[in-house]
């Protein structure tokens, strides 16, 4: 069974299996099949991964079972991070699939794509993709595609290595929180030759997340790591999402690095690697990065949030660089993809070969105060989104480009519907600390107040 809710704007996204079940393994069976007809892979192989989620198995098999069926050939990646799968697709030139529901709670899971190279899937793709999965299963090939297991860990590792300068870091000690995700895996294969002193959290493969929830983005998964940073005297912590695409960064005094403070962080790197370079951001990255780029001279372009959106204009742009506010950090040397472990080298390029402190880094930066992202269940998500453009739109310039956005001289308001979860996401900026919380109230007011007027 599959219901149309899982199709999402990046990715394939819902509740697997159990007594409210949006889609089980008949329906990966299908949309396996589907994806062999929409991507036209009869008689041709694709790559595929799935992370530790507990249907992972189950998942992975029927989607195979339905994709064979079709004549398409699988190479199997086993358990592997999405930005493994993004290197397996980038070195071997395939399609590429991973089983993944990233930060959603252990009863769901998902699929993200790519196209040969880790280029990214167009919507329509996606759209056409949904139309035949929820189709009549076609016919089964004469001859079905078969499957071959393949181990990229060691090498995914070394290539993450030769794309940051990594000679003569200084001692470090440095907490990663894998939040019992793929980063528990991958860990060890990227940082281990660095002989890092690293203090461990969660690093056991666990679908069922017995710990924290997987998603640094709600500040209560950050509580271990934070006091652990603070507890062993570390240099910096590094905490995964469940797929590792992300990584937040804690400062050796325990506080949040803004993924938005990373991005200039890393922006600026790759400009004085690469002058005048193109540098891409979302809709809500902090106005602090478009101020960088521009002081260093290189080219700014702004995208929609998600990683389908992000690649495509990494690609189109010929960007080096882009970040988001969630932490997801894209990559011209990764194929332009998304991988947190690769930006996790690149802080620890800049600490360890300095001086200075994380802390004294990120102060460099930055300038704005910021709401973070909250989130707030409605149920009129076009009523809401209007409500806050009337509210707002005579005190600066509103648009639409991703939600509703509106910019004042000096603050920025967006409201927008969650690609992934039936959500509506608020994040403000202002210069002062006073002038965000009061615009933040008020927007948040309307939000959980429904306001359809």
């Amino acid at each position: 069974m599959i219901t149309e809710s899982i199709f999402k704007a990046n990715d394939i996204r819902g509740l697997f299996g159990g007594p409210h079940a949006e889609w089980d393994a008949a329906g990966a069976r299908a949309i396996g099949a589907a994806y062999v007809a929409v991507f036209g892979l009869a008689g041709r192989e694709f790559v595929m991964s799935r992370d530790m989620r507990v249907s992972g198995p189950e998942v992975a098999d029927a989607f195979a079972e339905g994709a064979r069926a079709q004549g398409a050939s699988v190479v199997d990646a086993g358990l592997a991070s999405t930005d493994e799968l993004w290197y397996a697709s980038g070195l071997l030139h395939l399609h590429g699939v991973q089983f993944t529901a990233s930060h959603n709670p252990p009863d769901y899971n998902g699929i993200k794509f790519c196209l040969p190279d880790a280029a990214p899937v167009s919507p329509e793709s996606l759209v056409a993709l949904r139309h035949t999965a929820m189709g009549p299963v076609p016919a089964p090939a004469p001859t079905p595609g078969e499957r071959r297991e393949i181990d990229l860990l060691a090498g995914y590792g070394e290539y993450l290595r030769s794309l940051v300068n990594l000679d003569g870091l200084r001692p470090l000690k440095v907490v990663v929180d894998a939040g019992n995700g793929m980063a528990g895996l991958t860990t060890g294969a990227v940082l281990g030759p660095l002989g890092l002193d690293i203090v461990g959290l969660y690093l056991e493969l666990d679908g069922r997340f017995p710990n924290h929830m997987p998603n640094p983005l709600i500040p209560e998964n950050l509580v271990a790591a934070q006091q652990a940073v603070r507890d062993h005297g570390a240099d910096v912590g590094l905490v995964f999402d469940g797929d590792a695409d992300r990584c937040f960064i804690i400062d050796e005094r325990g506080d949040v690095v803004q993924p938005s403070v990373v991005t200039a962080m890393i922006a600026e790197q790759e400009l004085a690697r690469e002058p005048g370079g193109t540098i891409v951001i979302n809709k809500i990255t902090s106005r602090s990065v478009a101020e960088r780029v521009a002081s260093l001279g290189g080219r700014l372009v702004v995208s929609r949030v998600g990683h389908t959106s992000m690649k495509a204009h990494m690609a189109h742009e010929g960007a080096i660089f882009g970040g988001e506010h969630s932490a997801h950090y894209y990559f011209r040397e990764f194929w332009g993809a998304d991988t947190g472990m690769l930006a996790g080298l690149h802080v620890l390029s800049l600490l360890g070969q300095g001086t200075a402190t994380m802390s004294q880094l990120a102060d460099r930066f930055g300038g704005y105060a910021a709401s973070g992202e909250i989130n707030s269940t409605v149920s009129d998500v076009a009523a809401v989104l209007a409500s806050v453009r009337a509210a707002f739109a005579d005190r600066g310039v509103a648009d639409d480009d991703d939600g509703v956005t509106i910019t004042g001289e000096d603050w920025w308001v967006n409201v927008r519907a969650s690609n992934t979860e039936p959500l509506v996401r608020l994040n403000v900026e202002a210069r002062q600390e006073n002038t965000m919380a009061a615009l933040r109230d008020e927007a948040l007011a309307i939000i959980q107040g429904g306001t359809h007027e």
